[in-house]
């Protein structure tokens, strides 16, 4: 299976996750899909792979569907809700930070196998954790903000346009400035930009194919 297909396979899945969070639990649901994808992103995200020749960081989808889950809150709920799900994203990534590091300093026994990876995953995962936690609230919050101000100009129309002006400027934001943070003395810059622009591309496709899902969530009772 092409690294492609299997990235169209993910956005139906995660992005029909939060539809079915939605449905099963509500408003409920959806906040809590934001505090498991802000902690899968942080996991996943270490690893890169190509996608239409580009070099892409594996947690594109799963971190795009905090911006889903938080527009869905905003447009079927409120701007409180939906800052109130960025908030506990951010805590949820706090925790991962403290666990992880916690774990890392037990010294293991004679019989542990998993050791050495979780402190080659974790080790690097701190740095790319508080990157993440950092661009993750400034990003989402400020899509909550868009939205909601472009949501009032529109008088409650056009949802695609404040759905994809939104989430495109917002994520492609957190990803320049999360990939600089994260692998500065890591990659090169020369890598480090490649990285960062192609995973905004990557990032511009993703959004779009959201928006059905938004226009869906709007007709799912809780």
């Amino acid at each position: 299976m092409s690294n492609e297909l299997l990235m169209f396979i993910e956005i139906i899945t995660v992005f029909s996750g939060v539809l079915l969070f939605k449905k099963l639990f509500g408003k409920v649901g959806v906040i809590t899909w934001v505090a498991i994808a802000t902690i899968l992103a942080n996991i996943i995200t270490a690893k890169n792979a190509t996608l239409f020749g580009l070099s892409t960081a594996i947690g594109t989808v799963m971190f795009a569907s905090t911006f889903l889950a938080t527009d869905i809150l905003n447009e079927c709920y409120s701007k409180k809700d939906a800052k109130m799900a960025v908030y506990i994203g951010l805590i949820s990534n706090i925790v991962l930070i403290v666990g992880t590091q916690i774990a890392l300093n037990y010294a293991p026994s004679s019989v542990d196998y998993a050791d050495g990876s979780m402190q080659v995953l974790f080790g690097l995962n701190l740095r790319i954790s508080v990157a993440s936690g950092v661009m993750y609230f400034i990003s989402n919050m400020l899509d909550v903000v868009l939205f909601d101000k472009l949501k009032k100009k529109t008088n409650g129309k056009l949802l695609w346009l404040r759905n994809n002006v939104s989430t495109i400027l917002c994520n492609c934001l957190e990803n320049f400035f999360f990939i600089g943070l994260a692998f500065c003395g890591i990659y090169d810059l020369k890598t480090i930009l490649i990285i960062a622009g192609s995973t905004s591309i990557i990032e511009m496709i993703v959004a779009l194919c959201d928006t059905p899902f938004l226009y869906l969530a709007k007709r799912i009772k809780n």
